[in-house]
């Protein structure tokens, strides 16, 4: 493979449609593609969204969708036209969906039928998905159709291969309630696929299946991107349901899986997970939040051939920051690992001097891999980047043999089933209901989302756990709304009048 340093993100494939142009690359439902009839689509889709719709390079384009090849491709295109991909989580709604639309001042929003509806107007919404639009339907016709390459555009676009230029804006959550536009450039993705390949040994005679949504960086960028770079043999899901999954690996189909713990815990209870023949799963992969020590084990001690990897890491770098591979888990069940190829860490006081091992503190990270910063936001990019290292955000001890254990977030923001949440959004919907006087909103552990978003509410009047929960679900994702509501007479502060969110949490967690 060409040395990353000059690599494009469509570059990649480019290479892998030269090296084995017949071998299948990606399957979804009943469509097949090929590595030469996926780059040829990639081509195509380019040379539409630069001639057939009009946009110029560095327009943004929003996908707002669901799983499928039409998303890959759109991406891809995106990064073969030189223009900037601006995936979006298909839930979100209202403000969220609105500010993300707006603060990178979307050109165009690929948009499935069923979510269309959502985009507020004012924008410029085309299909994405079984629409009788150009873009989509000749892009998803299935291998052995009569098409020649290139049909979809009249010339296929070839823009000039700039590593340095901006292919994509990764939005994420942080203390605030709106997201920041993490902006990733061809050079820093193609670094971060190189240290994925590495770390955890992707190959391509694996036959990886992509369940998790392509707008995660994990499952994209970790993963899909990185496989298709080696010329594997692909096949996306609409989502991670587990008789889907055990029947391809039974099918002799998928040996390779990557799921946030909260799957392989529903994979782990499901009725058939004990009497399906998953002997062919070979690699599995889990991050997003932390993997209960107790879930792991069963898994391995039920797929006992299984080789398991931690991945840890967030958008701002790619996302895969260590890795703590299958041979490195006994004894540090809950550590992360270490840095992979690409990408130094260490750990830092509030002054940003290093801390010695075995010392809690803010790991922090210097990379070819990194964002350039936050779109829009000088002032967040600023904040974030300190002599050359950025600011993670997470509290974590390194040992002598370099491997890192998170311990906690400087952040206040809940990670739930490998979603963030951000508590102040929460927040600022509780104190809109007259019936709460004041609110704060913590993570607690929770069998199925690791961390279940909790309220802890100081009541005004009557007011229910009900009340408030659908009062929430009404106005929120439902991924951010409120588990559980608990009620006390006061909130724990420090003397400067801060709540001291982590008191709640050991308290409501001990009891």
């Amino acid at each position: 493979m060409t040395a990353v340093r000059h690599q494009t993100v469509d570059g990649l494939l480019r290479g892998s449609a030269r090296r084995v142009p017949d071998r299948p690359a990606v399957r979804y439902r009943d469509r097949t593609w090929t590595y030469a009839e996926l780059d040829a689509a990639v081509s195509a889709g380019a040379s539409v969204l630069r001639e057939g719709h009009g946009l110029l390079a560095g327009d943004r384009v929003a996908t707002f969708a669901h799983n499928s090849d039409a998303y890959l491709i759109a991406f891809l295109a995106c990064a073969r036209a030189g223009l900037v991909h601006v995936p979006v989580n298909q839930n979100l709604t209202g403000e969220d969906l609105a500010h993300i639309l707006g603060d990178c001042d979307s050109a165009l929003v690929l948009a499935d039928p069923d979510l269309a509806p959502r985009v507020p107007d004012g924008h410029v919404v085309r299909p994405l998905r079984d629409a009788p639009d150009a873009f989509l339907t000749e892009l998803t016709e299935p291998t052995g159709s009569t098409r020649p390459a290139g049909a979809a555009g009249s010339v296929p676009y070839e823009p000039s291969e700039d590593p340095d230029a901006l292919v994509q804006l990764l939005y994420t959550s942080g203390t605030t309630a709106l997201p920041k536009g993490a902006m990733m450039t061809h050079r820093a993705l193609a670094h971060e696929y190189e240290s994925a390949i590495d770390a955890l040994d992707l190959a391509e005679e694996d036959l990886p299946v992509h369940s998790l949504p392509l707008y995660h960086s994990a499952q994209t960028h970790v993963f899909l991107l990185p496989y298709l770079a080696v010329g594997a043999r692909n096949t996306i899901l609409d989502g991670p349901v587990a008789r889907d999954v055990f029947d391809l690996v039974e099918a002799g189909l998928a040996d390779s899986l990557f799921a946030p713990p909260t799957v392989w815990i529903a994979l782990a209870n499901h009725p058939e997970f004990d009497t399906r023949d998953l002997r062919a799963l070979r690699k599995a992969y889990y991050g997003a939040s932390i993997m209960p020590v107790p879930v792991l084990e069963r898994l391995r001690a039920r797929l006992p051939g299984i080789r398991f990897h931690n991945c840890f890491g967030q958008s701002e770098i790619g996302p895969l920051a260590t890795v703590l591979g299958p041979d490195e888990h006994e004894g540090r069940m809950d550590s992360c690992g270490r840095p992979v190829r690409h990408v130094e860490a260490k750990v830092v006081d509030a002054d940003g001097a290093d801390v010695p091992d075995g010392t809690a503190g803010e790991v922090v990270y210097r990379s070819p891999q990194l964002c350039l910063g936050y779109w829009n936001d000088a002032e967040a990019t600023k904040k974030a980047f300190r002599d050359g290292w950025f600011r993670s955000g997470d509290l974590a001890v390194r040992d002598p043999e370099g491997y890192f254990t998170v311990v906690d977030r400087v952040k206040d923001v809940i990670n739930s089933g490998g979603v963030l949440v951000a508590s102040r959004q929460v927040e600022d919907v509780l104190y809109a209901h007259p019936g709460v006087a004041e609110a704060a909103v913590v993570g607690l552990p929770d069998a199925r989302w690791i961390e279940a978003v909790t309220a802890v509410v100081v009541p005004r009047g009557e007011v229910t756990e009900a009340e408030l929960m659908t009062y929430a679900r009404e106005r929120l994702a439902h991924f951010k709304a409120p588990k559980r509501v608990l009620f006390v007479e006061s909130l724990p502060r420090n003397a400067s009048g801060k709540i001291l969110k982590r008191e709640l949490r050991d308290r409501f967690t001990a009891g």
